[in-house]
């Protein structure tokens, strides 16, 4: 098979309701996600020589190759067969930060698994990838799924939905958040009612909002920062529990002036929301 590139897009969350804690210590959640039509690219190449390896070529500056979740979303779906598969090299083209709360490293598993599902024309169905996602993270299913969905559970419980498809502008702060700090914060949380039927998002979701923000807020002064400033023009969220923002645009354009006019030292992008994922339509292209 010839080599091909697939799309590995960003995700938001266009709320994060933390409505209880389980007795292993996880959060139970409630969210909304929606892609971007923004994010890393993934190529597949066949291994020269027929070799069965799978490489990452190059490597992920900082990230072991026990902890990459493209190596290990690749190796993982290897050992579903008990016959050696066609190598594979895998390079990425990274845009979206590491860290962010964008669903990057979720995003590429799930790309590799559908990418590689289809190189080595294995025939999984989505559920039987998304169940292999989980075990390498939360975020992986609803990638693998490629439908926006309000999110149960730890994030795994997913029902399609259809927010409007706005545009958004993304921004990243000067600084790393570390998740765990973040979750095991005294002041965060805990007991937000739940609400029983994914709400329709077509309309005003203004009243909805990220649990985290506040905790997240008081611990990292350039997130509270980038949020002030991004309020003025409309209503600023974090996504996940990563350093990233973003504020709801009608248009690009729109969405587009603010971008022109942001603060020095903040790193960004606008993109659009899409409801049914990029990574889907290029692999029916590829069919």
């Amino acid at each position: 098979m010839n080599a091909f590139t697939l799309p590995s897009p960003a995700k938001l969350n266009l709320c994060l309701h933390i409505v209880g804690r389980r007795p292993d210590g996880y959060h139970e959640l409630q969210t909304l996600f929606q892609f971007l039509d923004y994010g890393d690219d993934i190529t597949f190449r066949p291994a020269k020589d027929g070799h069965h390896d799978i490489h990452l070529e190059p490597s992920i500056p900082g990230v072991a190759d026990d902890d990459n979740l493209i190596l290990r979303a690749a190796r993982l779906l290897a050992s579903t067969r008990n016959q050696k598969l066609p190598g594979v090299i895998l390079s990425v083209d990274k845009r979206l930060p590491m860290g962010g709360g964008l669903g990057g490293g979720s995003s590429n598993a799930a790309t590799v698994l559908l990418g590689l599902n289809h190189y080595w024309q294995l025939g999984l169905t989505l559920d039987q990838l998304a169940e292999l996602g989980l075990q390498l993270g939360a975020d992986v299913p609803v990638f693998v799924r490629g439908h926006a969905a309000w999110g149960e559970g730890v994030g795994e419980r997913l029902t399609p939905a259809n927010p409007p498809e706005d545009w958004f502008l993304v921004l990243k702060p000067a600084c790393d958040i570390n998740t765990g700090k973040i979750f095991s914060e005294q002041g965060l949380t805990r007991n937000t009612p739940r609400i029983k039927i994914a709400p329709a998002f077509e309309g005003d979701a203004s009243r909805y909002r990220n649990d985290c923000e506040d905790v997240v807020r008081k611990l990292y002064p350039e997130v509270n920062q980038g949020l002030k400033w991004l309020s003025q023009f409309g209503p600023a969220r974090l996504t996940g529990t990563g350093a990233c923002i973003f504020g709801r645009f009608p248009t690009e354009s729109a969405a587009r002036i603010i971008w022109e006019s942001k603060p020095s030292g903040i790193t960004g992008f606008v993109a659009q929301g899409v409801n049914i994922s990029p990574l889907h339509k290029k692999l029916t292209e590829l069919k």
